[in-house]
């Protein structure tokens, strides 16, 4: 660990490249390197928060460089960049996780410390009396049992299980002893630990037992300890990532529905809506032929009349040729989606062939490697015979 500590700090006095040769090329860095830490990259660092601390990790194995980092954060999104992130989130709450069960252990202790026993604590005269009572009850209990394991040979049945009823309830006596005999001891205890211990509480952040009613100079001494920074750093990091991805990912359902209905209504939406439209002016006009007819029936006028008649042959005319119209375009806009439909098909197809050709060349890929392989190892093993003969 002491080598290892000297070494990163040479390496940020000197550089990563201090034991390169002058005249060797440098590798530029890259954030997927094994050699560099990933909790560094995402966020920091669990094992510089609690140095020198009971909750040391130790020294970090891998690489701590900003450089990285910079070039991490500004990488784009990749399934390997959400898995560094999934790893620091897994190791965060999982010391989130040690660090809790810490505080509610501590919790129980105070409870069990502060709990005020049953009763007050039983004078000696009261002990020795309760003492000669649990014997006597055993000595009835050893008795009673052997009694009733003879009416069980003799097979006396009922004898037997009445003296074992009777054992029972003698057990229960004694356990009521025993446990007076217990709770007065546990009084006793807790009575000389309040007396010389002082009430105690548990911090919530880093589980550290703390004095109520401490002097405020050694509560914000813990409150600024490496222990207590550093699990609040860990917690608030956890948090504030998980309520970005939950943002993120409520984001991209969104998104994902608004997709959706954009597509429905580009399969169904357009053409129904213009038949709509269509139903709609056919209906006005209907109604404003009726409204017309109306008007005329009230003038009585038969000039009107054949006049009417003949505007009403030439409306019915501009009628049917709006409907031809209208399935002209009916008929255009299904033509457009048989259309779009092939080349959606179209383009599945081109697809799968693309795959199919990948996976060939892969595939010829592998033969090739490993014909490659074969003819190694036959050279190999020529060298080998050749050398076994000289």
């Amino acid at each position: 660990m002491a080598v290892l500590a000297a070494a990163q700090l040479l390496d940020e006095l000197m550089g990563r490249h201090r034991n390169t040769n002058p005249n060797e090329k440098i590798k530029k860095p890259n954030w997927e390197d094994p050699e560099y830490c990933k909790y560094y990259m995402v966020k920091f660092c669990p094992h510089d928060l609690f140095v020198n601390t009971r909750a040391d990790l130790g020294v970090c194995p891998k690489v701590h460089d900003d450089e990285v980092k910079d070039l991490f954060e500004k990488a784009e999104s990749s399934y390997k960049k959400a898995q560094y992130v999934e790893e620091f989130l897994r190791f965060c709450r999982h010391m989130i996780n040690d660090v809790e069960r810490k505080i509610q252990k501590g919790k129980q202790r105070l409870d069990l410390m502060n709990s005020k026993p049953e009763g007050p604590p039983m004078t000696a005269a009261q002990t020795e009396k309760n003492q000669e009572q649990v014997q006597l009850l055993s000595e009835k209990i050893t008795a009673l049992v052997q009694e009733a394991e003879e009416a069980g040979t003799r097979g006396d049945v009922e004898q037997a299980q009445g003296l074992m009823k009777l054992c029972d309830r003698l057990k229960e006596e004694k356990e009521t002893l025993l446990k007076q005999q217990e709770n007065s001891h546990w009084s006793m205890t807790a009575e000389l630990a309040a007396a010389q211990e002082k009430q105690m509480e548990v911090c919530p952040v880093c589980g550290a037992f703390l004095i109520v009613g401490d002097a405020q100079q050694r509560i914000d001494d813990h409150l600024s300890g490496k222990q207590h920074v550093g699990y609040f750093k860990l917690r608030q990091a956890y948090e504030e990532m998980m309520e970005s991805r939950e943002k993120e990912l409520q984001e991209k359902e969104k998104k994902r529905r608004e997709e959706r209905e954009k597509e429905r209504n580009a399969r169904s939406g357009g053409l129904g809506s213009d038949r709509r439209d269509r139903e709609r002016m056919e209906r006005d006009r209907e109604r404003d032929r009726g409204d017309r007819g109306d008007r005329d029936k009230d003038k009585g006028d038969r000039g009107d009349r054949d006049k009417d008649k003949e505007r009403g042959e030439r409306e019915k005319d501009r009628g049917d040729r709006d409907k031809d119209r209208d399935k002209k375009d009916e008929k255009s806009d299904r033509d457009k989606e048989r259309e779009r439909d092939r080349e959606r098909h179209r383009s599945s197809r081109e697809e799968r062939s693309s795959r199919h050709e990948e996976r060939d060349r892969d595939r010829d890929r592998d033969r090739d490697r490993r014909s490659r392989k074969e003819k190694r190892s036959s050279r190999e093993r020529s060298r080998r015979r050749s050398r076994d003969r000289h």
